[in-house]
């Protein structure tokens, strides 16, 4: 869905820091890319994919 309007865009930035929080990731140069479409392969976002990671390692890590 594309964001069509100033006011639609502010409602958008107004959802997203009410609903979620920012974390900053570094990889090395290229990486990016190869865990993207490691994502886009599995059908999901480069999000969606960082987060179900970091989920099933701490599920993981609580079973030990």
């Amino acid at each position: 869905m594309a964001i069509k309007s100033d006011a639609q865009r502010r409602a958008v930035a107004k959802y997203n820091a009410a609903n979620y929080e920012r974390v900053e990731l570094r990889l090395e140069k290229g990486k990016k890319e190869i865990v993207k479409a490691h994502a886009n392969a599995h059908g999901e976002s480069l999000n969606g994919f960082i987060n179900r990671a970091i989920d099933e390692a701490m599920e993981r890590d609580i079973q030990e």
